[in-house]
Protein backbone atom coordinates (compact mmCIF):
# COMPACT_ATOMS: atom_id res chain seq x y z
CA UNK A 1 0.00 0.00 0.00
CA UNK A 2 1.09 3.61 -0.51
CA UNK A 3 1.15 6.01 2.44
CA UNK A 4 2.46 9.57 2.62
CA UNK A 5 4.92 9.87 5.53
CA UNK A 6 6.16 13.37 6.33
CA UNK A 7 5.23 14.46 2.83
CA UNK A 8 7.02 11.61 1.06
CA UNK A 9 5.29 8.60 -0.53
CA UNK A 10 6.23 5.20 0.92
CA UNK A 11 5.33 1.66 0.01
CA UNK A 12 4.36 -0.24 3.15
CA UNK A 13 3.13 -3.77 3.74
CA UNK A 14 -0.59 -4.19 4.34
CA UNK A 15 -1.42 -3.96 8.01
CA UNK A 16 1.56 -1.73 8.92
CA UNK A 17 0.94 0.18 12.13
CA UNK A 18 1.70 3.73 13.15
CA UNK A 19 4.28 2.32 15.61
CA UNK A 20 6.19 0.53 12.83
CA UNK A 21 6.44 3.66 10.72
CA UNK A 22 7.41 5.87 13.66
CA UNK A 23 10.21 3.42 14.49
CA UNK A 24 11.45 3.56 10.89
CA UNK A 25 11.51 7.37 10.91
CA UNK A 26 13.14 8.09 14.26
CA UNK A 27 15.01 6.28 17.00
CA UNK A 28 14.03 8.91 19.56
CA UNK A 29 12.38 7.32 22.56
CA UNK A 30 10.71 10.49 23.81
CA UNK A 31 9.46 13.73 22.37
CA UNK A 32 7.79 12.08 19.38
CA UNK A 33 4.24 12.70 18.19
CA UNK A 34 2.27 11.19 15.33
CA UNK A 35 -0.70 12.58 13.41
CA UNK A 36 -2.71 10.42 11.04
CA UNK A 37 -4.75 12.29 8.45
CA UNK A 38 -4.52 15.43 10.57
CA UNK A 39 -5.55 13.81 13.87
CA UNK A 40 -3.09 13.18 16.69
CA UNK A 41 -2.72 9.49 17.55
CA UNK A 42 -2.03 8.79 21.22
CA UNK A 43 1.22 6.93 21.79
CA UNK A 44 -0.73 4.18 23.58
CA UNK A 45 -2.64 3.57 20.31
CA UNK A 46 0.30 3.49 17.88
CA UNK A 47 0.65 -0.32 17.97
CA UNK A 48 -3.05 -0.89 17.33
CA UNK A 49 -3.61 1.83 14.72
CA UNK A 50 -3.28 0.34 11.25
CA UNK A 51 -2.44 2.42 8.22
CA UNK A 52 -4.48 2.26 5.04
CA UNK A 53 -3.77 3.08 1.43
CA UNK A 54 -3.49 6.85 0.82
CA UNK A 55 -3.21 7.73 4.54
CA UNK A 56 -1.04 10.70 5.51
CA UNK A 57 1.16 10.24 8.55
CA UNK A 58 3.22 13.04 10.08
CA UNK A 59 5.90 12.04 12.58
CA UNK A 60 7.17 14.96 14.62
CA UNK A 61 10.18 14.98 16.90
CA UNK A 62 10.70 17.71 19.50
CA UNK A 63 14.00 19.52 19.17
CA UNK A 64 15.58 21.45 21.99
CA UNK A 65 17.47 24.57 21.14
CA UNK A 66 18.29 27.97 22.36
Amino acid sequence: MKVIVNGEPRDLPDGASVAEVVASVTAAGAGVAAALNGEVVRRSEWETTPLRDDDRLEVLTAVQGG
